[in-house]
Parts: structure tokens; sequence; C-alpha cells
């Protein structure tokens, strides 16, 4: 009598982090999304880290059979616990409104199947009524390309044994992808991949396009400059 065949488990290929607090009001079409990406790509892993929602966000996620893990207040924080618990052999770190879509899916898969341990990002285009979020992201796709740094919205990846000899995010209220793509770029300089996700625009409109570039580059300089994370924080809030 033959023995039951045993199946065979594979670790996943890709384990996408997605950290959130109190973003209830997206979550009803984002889990739509997921459902879908959940049944065509088998090789990766969703993951959300709930920072201390208050709005059901957290109960939401659980009530859909979604995995979800808890962890300190605090994105870099979210990120991290997110990746220590990952399985997958490369990361994805994506804000919860952000979109993705097949063709950047599949390029990034294809990156890591092929590609050897490293990290990058995807371009993106803004979502919104104003239509100088166009020229916004083709300036942010630009000066990545031109400066190696990536920034959250633009969906950071990176192989998971290159994220933790890094050191992972830092502990610090913002300015935490900054800081890691600095580390990263010493390493390599970043896959930049053309496929475009989308992220929400709703930054820009809340405080005005123009207002918002000037008050992110002012930070950004400071930060370059040498002022804490921490002041540059204050200001941003």
């Amino acid at each position: 009598m033959t023995s039951p065949a045993k199946t065979e488990h594979r670790a996943p290929l890709l384990t996408v982090v997605l950290p959130l607090l109190n973003e209830r009001a997206v979550l009803d079409s984002l889990l739509r999304e997921l459902a879908h990406w959940q049944a065509a790509y088998v090789e990766i892993e969703w993951l959300f880290v709930d920072g201390g929602s208050v709005d059901g966000s957290r109960e939401c996620l659980v009530e859909a059979g979604v995995p979800v893990i808890d962890a300190a207040p605090g994105r870099a924080r979210q990120m991290n616990a997110g990746a220590a618990a990952a399985a997958g052999q490369w990361l994805l770190f994506l804000h919860v409104d952000t979109q993705l879509n097949r063709a950047a899916i599949d390029a990034l898969l294809r990156c890591c199947r092929h590609a050897g341990p490293g990290w990058g990002r995807f371009d993106v285009c803004l979502q919104g009524r104003p239509i100088t979020l166009r020229l916004v992201a083709r300036m942010m796709n630009l000066r990545s390309r031109l400066t190696g740094i990536a920034t959250g919205d633009m969906g950071i990846f990176v192989h998971r044994e290159l994220f933790h000899l890094q050191g992972g995010f830092p502990d610090q209220p913002l300015m935490e992808d900054i800081e890691l793509s600095r580390r990263l770029r010493r390493h390599s300089w970043p896959r930049c991949l053309a496929a475009r996700i989308t992220t929400s625009g709703r930054r820009w409109e809340s405080r005005g396009v123009w207002p918002t570039i000037l008050l992110m580059w002012q930070l950004r300089l400071q930060y370059f400059f040498g002022v804490s994370a921490e002041r540059i924080a204050r200001r941003y809030r």
C-alpha cells in the first residue's frame, strides 16, 4: 500500500508588507483588489502590519481572513516587524493607498527571479484631480533615477538578506525611507522599474501641490544637512 503523496510547501518568492494605521476607509477596495492578486500570484505573501488602529481597520482585516500582525506605532517599526515575520526571499514595502497592476507585479517578479540580491523601486503616477500631479510624478521618477534615492510611495523592494544586513529601517519618525535608500545605495544602485504603480495624491491635494513640493524639498535639504528626523517630523506634522 503506497503512502499518500506529500504536499510540497514552498516559501513565497515575495512578501508584500503593508503598514497601516486607521485606514478603514480604503480597506474595502483594497481587499477586493487583494483577492484578485492572491488568486493570480500564489508565489506572493501579503502581510498587513497594524500600528494600533482604533477605527476598525484591524477587525476588518481579521474578518476578511487576511494575515495581520501588531506592531508599535510608527511606519519604520511596523515595516521592520513585517520584515521579521515575512517568509519571502524578497520584500516589497507598500503603502495601503498605493495600487499595483499586473505589469508592475510581473516586472517585479522577473527581477526577483533573475536578479541577484539588490533593491529598487517602481516609477509612480499620482492619482488626483490637479493636472500638475502628472508633473510631480515625473519629477519624482527623474529625481530618484538621478540620486539613487527612493521614497516609500514608490514601493521599495529589497532582497531580505540585504535588508537585514543593512539593519532594516532606522527607528525614526520620518525620512526612514531616505535613510534606508542611502544605506542600500552603498551596496548597489536601485533598480528603477519603468512599470508604474499608482499612489494617492491626497497629500498634495490637501496641502496644495506647490506648497507641498516646496515643503518636501525644504525638509529633505534639512535632513541632508543633518537636522534630526524628530525635528523634521514636528515641522511636517
